[in-house]
Order: structure tokens, then sequence, then C-alpha cells
């Protein structure tokens, strides 16, 4: 193999298809990345840990064919560091040397035979706009759960009704919800999938420069699969398998108060009071006609408070929430203004958007936050 590219082509593609390389690889070659390069000046990069796939095609040009297998990792690390000129790769033998401007390097290759073959990419069953896709996995992805010990909520659910595309995701603490439209392949077609949140969001990240984004979902008993890929770049993952928590049911079908406040002001006001809240203690939010008051520490300990305007319909009301799941969901908002809205102090509240004051509430995205109970 010989074949020389352009080193931010290939430092990006490197990059991308290293990020699913596994921490603890069960066989010494899935800490490798897999170098194909054919004579129509296409180099091939993959990588894959039997779960996630990652696969990426950049145009070099290429002298000498070939399939090389070196650590993924290195690979990466070298080509962040290399100075902007082109880059050269030659295969001597059982070592791969790299050359760019004065700079060398000379890495040794693994068995590429021992190395897997990569699922194939399901059928196509539909396309997204790509930022619609990075905006909406952006906001639902904060409520999963970072504990693997229970896999299921570590994923986001995925549900498609036609042209309705829902994702879903909670720790049991908090649920996120956002709705949008997409272009499914088949206008009847109606799917569930349990699709790994932290896959989700790489993918989602790191597609956000593509036009429209493929969606390749297979659910069948051979295997459960999904598939993303635009500009290059492909991604499959196992699905989470196991039957998802009934949440959509949490959500309440009406509410009794509501108040509106502006989202940066009360982004800010948190931060702010959140600073003398100790370790799983609230921060207080008391709402009343024309303002919201927020409230944190108490006794001997330090306190902090604030007031801001608010639009409050409904009776007064006080509650209490994690801080960093509160700013969590405002942060996922889009809008100018945020929606609170309540059944009683206790039960769960649901954040929405809205564009100004005295506006309508955007359902397409909303946040259920669970109190927590709070001295009197």
């Amino acid at each position: 193999m010989k074949l020389r590219v352009e080193r931010d082509v290939l430092a990006e593609a490197v990059t991308w298809t290293a990020r699913s390389l596994p921490a603890r690889p069960p066989v010494p070659v899935l800490a490798g990345v897999r170098l194909e390069a054919t004579r129509e000046g296409t180099l091939t990069l993959s990588s894959f840990d039997y779960e996630v796939s990652a696969r990426s095609e950049i145009t070099a040009d290429v002298e000498d064919g070939g399939v090389v297998l070196v650590s993924g990792r290195l690979l990466a690390d070298i080509c962040k560091s290399l100075p902007a000129r082109p880059v050269e790769l030659t295969l001597d033998g059982s070592k791969v040397i790299l050359t760019c401007g004065a700079s060398r390097f000379t890495l040794l290759t693994m068995p590429v035979d021992d190395y897997p073959a990569l699922p194939s990419m399901p059928e196509t069953s539909g396309t997204i706009e790509a930022g619609a896709l990075t905006e909406a996995v952006a906001q639902v992805s904060i409520a999963a759960s970072r504990d693997e010990t229970l896999p299921l909520l570590t994923g986001v659910r995925v549900e498609i009704e036609g042209e309705k595309l829902t994702l879903l995701a909670t720790d049991r603490y908090r649920l996120a919800m956002r709705e949008l439209t997409w272009h499914p392949a088949v206008p009847s077609m109606s799917a569930v999938a349990l699709v790994r949140a932290r896959t989700l969001s790489d993918v989602a990240k790191s597609l956000t420069s593509a036009g429209s984004v493929e969606v390749a979902l297979q659910t069948d008993a051979a295997a459960s699969l999904v598939g993303f890929q635009a500009g290059g770049r492909r991604t499959t993952s196992l699905l989470v398998e196991g039957d998802y928590p009934p949440v959509r049911r949490l959500f309440p079908e009406q509410t009794t108060t509501h108040a509106v406040v502006s989202t940066p002001a009360l982004v800010e006001a948190a931060r702010r009071v959140s600073l003398v809240a100790e370790r799983n203690t609230p921060i207080r939010l008391t709402f009343a006609e024309g303002q919201v008051v927020l409230e944190a520490g108490q006794g001997e300990d330090a306190q902090a408070s604030e007031a801001l305007e608010s639009a409050l319909v409904g009776e007064s009301i006080t509650t209490a929430f994690n801080p960093h799941y509160l700013l969590d969901g405002l942060g996922a908002l889009t809008t100018d203004f945020v929606r609170m809205s309540f059944t009683h102090p206790s039960k769960p509240a649901v954040m929405s958007g809205q564009d100004s004051l005295e506006g309508v509430d955007d359902p397409s995205f909303r946040y259920l936050l669970m109190p927590i109970r709070f001295a009197g």
C-alpha cells in the first residue's frame, strides 16, 4: 500500500473513526483502525467493537492499494500532531511508514486477517435533516441514565409513526421527549427501537455538517441494528434489548398551574443561587403573581435568593428541584421563554418552550422533572 492524502482530511477521518474504539478491547485487533486503499482513489477507515462500528471514506492519491490494521488511538494522536502538509502512508513489510513534511513515524501493523467483518448497513428506513437530528438528540440524551447497571435506561427510545419521529429518555428522575418530522422510505412505517444514548449523541454531533442523514433500522429476529450514514461516514450499532418502561403516561393530561419565565434569566439566576446548594440539596422556587423567587441553603449554612419577573396562571406554588437537572432542562430549550406547568408541588413539573411571555408553548419538546422534598 502506498498513498498520499491531505493532513486535515486524514486527521478528521481517523479521529472520527477512532471514537468507536472500545476502551478495553476484548481482543487486541479491536484496538486497531482498518485502512483499505483502492486504486480508484478511496481510502476507507473502519473500527468495530462487536456492538458499534464506524466507517469513513475519504479521497486519496493511491499509488498502490492494500489493507492494513494499525493502532487506532496512536494513529489518531499522530495525525492530530502533524504539520499542515500532505501525508504519505507506505506499507513496508509488517510496518507502516507515515511521512508528513519532516516528520516520520513507523507503526507496527496488526494481523488484518483476524479482524472481524463489519456488519452490513440495513436497508434505509428514511432520512432526516442533520441539524434537526443533532438538536433533538442533544435535547433528549441529557435525561438518559449513565448507570450501566440499568442498560435499558442508558438508551434513547425511538418511536416512528409515519412522518413523526419521537425520541424519549429517562433516568427515573427526569424524562425528556422530543417530537420531530422526518422522511420515511415507506409513508405508513411504524417501528420502535432503543438506541444507546452515547452512540446516538456521538453520531449526531459528528454529522452536523451533512445536509441529511440516512437512518436504517433493522428489528427482525436475525439482528437488531440501527445505522446512520451521511457525508461518506457510516455507523451501525446493536440496539439495546428489553422492554422500555411506559414513560409517556408520566406526562399529565392537563395541568392546573403554569408559570412563564425568561429562559436566559432563569438559567443565570439558577446558576448563581445553586452556588450555595450543598451536594444533593435542592433549589426552591416559589411562584407567585408577577414573580418567581429562587432560594437555596438554610439554617446556619450559606444562603442565596433571587427574584425574577414571571407570569403565573393559577394558584401560587412552591416546589424544589435538583439544580443540575433543572439547568439541564433549561439548557435544552431553544426558546426565549420557558413554561413550567404543575399539578401539585410534590408531583412532576413539565418544562416546555415559549417564544414570548404571553405566547403559546411549543409541545414538541417537553422535559418532565421530579421535585425534591424540602424542609419548610
